[in-house]
């Protein structure tokens, strides 16, 4: 598939089967977040891979849309601020674009290869932070379910 054709298959998937998704397709999806630009590389991110039951559930809970309960991953894509680039002119920090730019590249990969994903930002915050144990410096940018 060429890229025009990639952009013009992908799209925001609301409807998953509970099947198992390959090891090595998973790996080639965040090794595509891996590849991804981001400012000086500092890529000021890390990505959870929500794949048991309990977790899945918890997770969940934090997004009440019945759509993503069949999902099989969940990539939970958090933005670790203070290790971002900043601007010089105005100390704008681009944690957010970086995490944004990786979470493209994942769901563009996973259209190449068959996936559907869907970036999902309005979700319960701080309830998500609580069920990732994250740190404060740490946020989460998007739940994005994977199959």
């Amino acid at each position: 598939m060429n890229f025009n054709e990639l952009v013009l298959n992908r799209y925001s998937v609301r409807s998953y089967d509970t099947k198992p998704i390959e090891k090595e397709k998973l790996e080639l999806v965040l090794n595509a977040a891996r590849l991804a630009p981001s400012a000086v590389n500092f890529q000021p991110y890390k990505i959870f891979v929500v794949q048991s039951e309990e977790k899945l559930n918890q997770v969940r809970a934090c997004y009440h849309r019945a759509w993503m309960a069949k999902a099989p991953v969940l990539l939970v894509v958090v933005g670790k601020h203070g290790m971002g680039w900043k601007r010089t002119t105005d100390s704008k920090d681009h944690t957010d674009i970086d995490c944004a730019i990786a979470i493209e590249h994942m769901a563009l990969q996973a259209a190449d290869l068959g996936l559907g994903t869907c970036w999902v930002c309005n979700f319960d915050v701080e309830q998500c932070s609580e069920v990732l144990e994250l740190q404060t410096n740490e946020e989460v940018v998007a739940i994005m379910p994977l199959g």
